[in-house]
Protein backbone atom coordinates (compact mmCIF):
# COMPACT_ATOMS: atom_id res chain seq x y z
CA UNK A 1 0.00 0.00 0.00
CA UNK A 2 1.20 3.05 -0.74
CA UNK A 3 1.90 5.47 2.16
CA UNK A 4 1.18 9.47 1.73
CA UNK A 5 3.80 11.92 3.21
CA UNK A 6 1.44 14.76 3.89
CA UNK A 7 0.79 17.07 6.56
CA UNK A 8 -0.87 14.84 8.77
CA UNK A 9 1.80 12.48 9.06
CA UNK A 10 4.27 15.38 9.04
CA UNK A 11 2.24 17.08 12.45
CA UNK A 12 2.16 13.83 13.79
CA UNK A 13 5.36 13.19 13.61
CA UNK A 14 6.46 16.46 15.05
CA UNK A 15 4.23 16.01 18.13
CA UNK A 16 6.02 13.15 18.94
CA UNK A 17 9.40 14.65 18.73
CA UNK A 18 8.24 17.83 21.06
CA UNK A 19 6.88 14.75 23.56
CA UNK A 20 10.20 13.06 23.31
CA UNK A 21 13.03 13.92 25.81
CA UNK A 22 15.70 13.75 23.08
CA UNK A 23 13.36 16.52 20.88
CA UNK A 24 13.22 14.46 17.65
CA UNK A 25 11.72 11.58 16.20
CA UNK A 26 11.76 8.68 13.23
CA UNK A 27 8.91 7.37 11.22
CA UNK A 28 10.59 4.78 9.43
CA UNK A 29 9.44 3.62 6.30
CA UNK A 30 11.78 0.52 5.28
CA UNK A 31 10.90 -2.57 7.60
CA UNK A 32 13.33 -3.42 10.03
CA UNK A 33 16.89 -1.89 10.76
CA UNK A 34 18.66 -4.99 9.14
CA UNK A 35 17.25 -3.65 5.49
CA UNK A 36 19.55 -2.87 2.42
CA UNK A 37 17.82 0.45 2.23
CA UNK A 38 16.87 3.23 5.21
CA UNK A 39 14.22 5.86 4.01
CA UNK A 40 13.02 7.52 7.31
CA UNK A 41 10.95 10.91 7.94
CA UNK A 42 13.15 12.53 11.15
CA UNK A 43 11.50 15.60 13.22
CA UNK A 44 13.64 17.00 14.82
CA UNK A 45 13.01 20.58 17.44
CA UNK A 46 15.21 23.24 18.43
CA UNK A 47 17.07 22.05 21.41
CA UNK A 48 17.62 18.40 19.82
CA UNK A 49 21.27 18.06 20.31
CA UNK A 50 22.59 15.31 17.78
CA UNK A 51 26.44 15.03 18.17
CA UNK A 52 28.58 15.74 15.73
CA UNK A 53 29.67 12.13 13.91
CA UNK A 54 30.96 10.59 10.36
CA UNK A 55 30.13 6.86 8.85
CA UNK A 56 33.06 5.62 7.49
CA UNK A 57 31.57 2.83 5.98
CA UNK A 58 31.38 4.04 2.08
CA UNK A 59 28.05 2.62 1.78
CA UNK A 60 26.89 5.15 4.35
CA UNK A 61 26.55 8.48 2.12
CA UNK A 62 23.27 10.18 3.73
CA UNK A 63 20.83 11.83 2.12
CA UNK A 64 18.50 14.91 3.58
CA UNK A 65 15.66 17.01 2.05
CA UNK A 66 14.18 19.52 4.21
CA UNK A 67 10.22 18.91 4.00
CA UNK A 68 9.50 21.57 6.60
CA UNK A 69 10.91 24.06 8.73
CA UNK A 70 14.54 24.80 8.71
CA UNK A 71 17.27 22.88 9.51
CA UNK A 72 20.80 23.73 10.33
CA UNK A 73 24.02 21.84 8.96
CA UNK A 74 27.14 21.93 10.41
CA UNK A 75 30.20 20.80 8.80
CA UNK A 76 33.57 20.32 10.77
CA UNK A 77 37.10 19.19 10.14
CA UNK A 78 38.73 16.44 12.09
CA UNK A 79 39.96 18.43 15.08
CA UNK A 80 36.08 20.05 15.81
CA UNK A 81 36.92 23.38 14.26
CA UNK A 82 33.67 24.34 11.83
CA UNK A 83 34.14 24.07 8.17
CA UNK A 84 31.21 25.12 6.68
CA UNK A 85 27.18 26.15 7.72
CA UNK A 86 24.42 26.05 5.68
CA UNK A 87 20.76 26.53 6.64
CA UNK A 88 18.50 23.83 4.86
CA UNK A 89 15.06 24.78 4.78
CA UNK A 90 11.86 24.00 3.01
CA UNK A 91 11.04 26.45 -0.28
CA UNK A 92 14.79 27.69 0.40
CA UNK A 93 17.65 28.68 -1.69
CA UNK A 94 19.04 24.89 -0.61
CA UNK A 95 16.59 22.26 0.48
CA UNK A 96 18.77 19.20 1.63
CA UNK A 97 22.36 18.14 1.28
CA UNK A 98 24.15 15.04 0.09
CA UNK A 99 26.60 13.87 2.86
CA UNK A 100 30.14 12.06 1.72
CA UNK A 101 30.92 9.28 4.01
CA UNK A 102 33.69 10.13 6.46
CA UNK A 103 32.40 13.83 6.54
CA UNK A 104 31.78 15.09 10.12
CA UNK A 105 28.42 16.72 10.75
CA UNK A 106 25.83 17.50 12.79
CA UNK A 107 22.40 19.43 12.10
CA UNK A 108 19.84 21.12 14.42
CA UNK A 109 16.08 22.27 14.15
CA UNK A 110 16.42 26.06 13.52
CA UNK A 111 12.27 26.22 14.07
CA UNK A 112 9.87 24.19 15.55
CA UNK A 113 8.24 21.48 13.41
CA UNK A 114 11.03 21.13 11.04
CA UNK A 115 11.18 17.26 9.59
CA UNK A 116 13.19 15.95 7.01
CA UNK A 117 13.24 13.33 4.98
CA UNK A 118 16.46 10.80 5.41
CA UNK A 119 17.92 8.19 2.88
CA UNK A 120 20.81 6.07 3.44
CA UNK A 121 22.07 2.78 3.46
CA UNK A 122 21.39 0.07 5.45
CA UNK A 123 21.63 -2.17 7.85
CA UNK A 124 21.50 0.14 11.07
CA UNK A 125 24.44 -0.06 13.07
CA UNK A 126 25.49 1.81 15.84
CA UNK A 127 27.83 4.55 15.60
CA UNK A 128 32.03 3.10 16.22
CA UNK A 129 33.87 5.30 18.59
CA UNK A 130 35.96 6.19 15.22
CA UNK A 131 32.76 7.61 13.86
CA UNK A 132 32.05 9.62 16.96
CA UNK A 133 33.77 12.98 17.67
CA UNK A 134 35.55 12.55 20.65
CA UNK A 135 36.17 16.76 20.81
CA UNK A 136 32.63 16.87 20.94
CA UNK A 137 29.87 16.66 24.25
CA UNK A 138 28.51 13.24 24.05
CA UNK A 139 24.26 13.59 23.85
CA UNK A 140 23.17 13.72 27.28
CA UNK A 141 26.60 15.37 28.76
CA UNK A 142 26.47 18.52 31.19
CA UNK A 143 27.98 20.22 28.08
CA UNK A 144 26.38 19.60 25.66
CA UNK A 145 23.58 22.17 25.85
CA UNK A 146 26.07 25.34 25.82
CA UNK A 147 27.85 23.55 22.89
CA UNK A 148 24.53 23.06 20.89
CA UNK A 149 24.12 26.89 21.54
CA UNK A 150 27.39 28.01 19.91
CA UNK A 151 26.29 25.94 16.93
CA UNK A 152 23.28 27.67 16.56
CA UNK A 153 24.99 30.86 16.76
CA UNK A 154 26.26 30.43 13.40
CA UNK A 155 22.80 30.60 12.13
CA UNK A 156 21.67 33.74 13.63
Amino acid sequence: MIRLIDRALLNEVSGEAVASPRRRKNRNFHPSDDFVAHRLLNAIEPGSYIAPHRHNDPHKDETMVVLRGRLGLVEFDAAGAVLRTTELAAGGEALGCDIPHGTWHTTLALEPGTVFLEAKAGPYLPLTADERAGWAPAEGAAEATPYLATLAAHFR
